[in-house]
């Protein structure tokens, strides 16, 4: 019931906000064609306010990655080349998307080809087109693919069950199509699935085995410096976060009478862990639209469309996330299980690791992340890295100026050193 009633309002609020969109985007320009003419009082003010209304609203749509070209070389020598994105792979659940350079032939040194890089993106209540800049800064270096994950509202429910053992055989099943040679880079939560894909995989003696994986800011164990999350996680038993957070698809929609975890949900908790932030972002939207300071105010836009994309998960990976990652902790513990098939962390010897935590992170604190050292005990000593990036909190991990020019490096002098 909570889904309809959510849709419900959407739908009413779905014209207003239309013709708000209109008045604050027709407005300005009609000024603008007549700037000989005093501006009407308040105009600038009324078209400010509209703005800010017609963007108070979520969307379910996916943004796109909008990576149309990335800079190769540097200085003189630095040149634009074009993106193309090529679906590589297909399943009901998500795609294996490649961002394919049109130099990709000639790339590398030598004439050989660049590193290929699997960045495996959350399935979290966003869509994949968060780690757009994690993307574009790899691209520069590597050939880049990434898990983008579909919206569990679309998929039919005869396309069955998602959860997490799901996920992680998606993983393997994606790496086995990219070949031997692979490197991975996780963002958060998926370095759970993807560090038990690996020992999977080693254990399976699977001739595909990556040689790299970097685990940025993930929960591998989140009983060490537990955050506000991991403790709202563990303050009831699963039940209640299926009784009270899961709800079904709304019959409009193909994935109707699914059960899942609403995006809208997902992101109502993250914005109220911090409310006044986002308060303060949308009346300095309308000051700065007032005052004609539009950079920063379209930069401010930018972050609240990609934010405001929600993606629901489906109930089973959310439950047993919840239940295994946050509650029982299965996979530190030695106790996790995928199709029955018991995960083995010491198995892997092949594949580097490379951990990467914020200093300031209040989702994934320092410790967890790093937890995946002590727990890998096959892999030599010698093909371990970890690094604590100082000024950062969660998101400054995998974006924003940091994570280009201070985490970047550190992440492709480790691949490119295996490739």
């Amino acid at each position: 019931m909570l889904y309809t009633a959510y849709q419900a309002l959407t739908d009413f609020l779905h014209p207003w906000q239309q013709a708000a969109s209109f008045v604050s985007t027709s407005l300005p320009g009609l000024m603008a064609q007549m700037p000989h003419w005093p501006a009407p009082p308040g105009a600038r003010e009324t078209a400010a306010a509209c703005e800010v209304f017609s963007r108070l609203k979520l969307t379910h749509d996916h943004p796109g990655f909008g990576i149309r070209s990335v800079t190769v070389g540097e200085g003189a020598d630095a040149r634009e080349v074009p993106i193309t994105e090529r679906v590589i792979q297909r399943s009901a659940f998500g795609t294996l998307l490649r961002f394919e350079r049109e130099d990709v032939a000639e790339a590398g040194d030598g004439g050989h080809p660049l590193p290929r890089v699997l960045i495996v993106a959350p399935l979290s209540g966003h869509f994949a087109t968060l780690l757009a800049d994690t993307a574009q800064t790899m691209l520069a270096d590597h050939d880049v693919y990434i898990t983008d994950w579909h919206n569990a509202r679309l998929v039919p429910l005869s396309e069955g069950r998602f959860g997490l053992a799901e996920y992680v055989e998606h993983v393997i099943g994606f790496i086995e199509t990219l070949g031997p040679g692979t490197h991975l880079l996780a963002v958060c939560q998926p370095c759970v699935p993807v560090l038990a894909a690996v020992a999977l995989m080693a254990q399976r003696q699977h001739e595909a085995q990556p040689r790299s994986m970097t685990l940025m800011a993930g929960p591998i164990d989140t009983r060490i410096n537990p955050t506000a999350v991991n403790e709202l996680a563990n303050s009831k038993p699963i039940e209640w976060f299926e009784r009270n957070l899961v709800h079904a698809v709304p019959w409009r929609y193909p994935g109707a009478n699914r059960r899942v975890y609403p995006g809208f949900l997902q992101l109502t908790a993250f914005v109220g862990m911090n409310p006044e932030r986002h308060k303060k972002a949308f009346k300095d939207l309308y000051k700065l639209r007032v005052a004609g300071d539009h950079a920063p105010a379209d930069a401010t836009v930018r972050f609240y469309d990609e934010y405001f994309a929600v993606n629901d998960l489906p109930a089973e990976f959310y439950l047993e996330t919840v239940a295994q990652v946050f509650q029982e902790h299965t996979l530190p513990r030695g106790e996790m299980t995928v199709n029955g098939e018991r995960v083995d962390l010491g198995a892997i010897r092949r594949t580097a690791l490379f951990t990467v935590e914020g200093e300031r992170d209040d989702i994934c604190a320092i410790g967890q992340t790093v937890a995946a050292h002590d727990l890998c005990t096959g892999i030599k000593p010698w093909l371990k890295q970890h690094h604590v990036q100082l000024g950062v909190g969660h998101y400054g991990v995998f974006s924003g100026r940091r994570w280009r020019q201070q985490i970047y490096p550190r992440v492709r002098e480790m691949i490119h050193s295996l490739s």
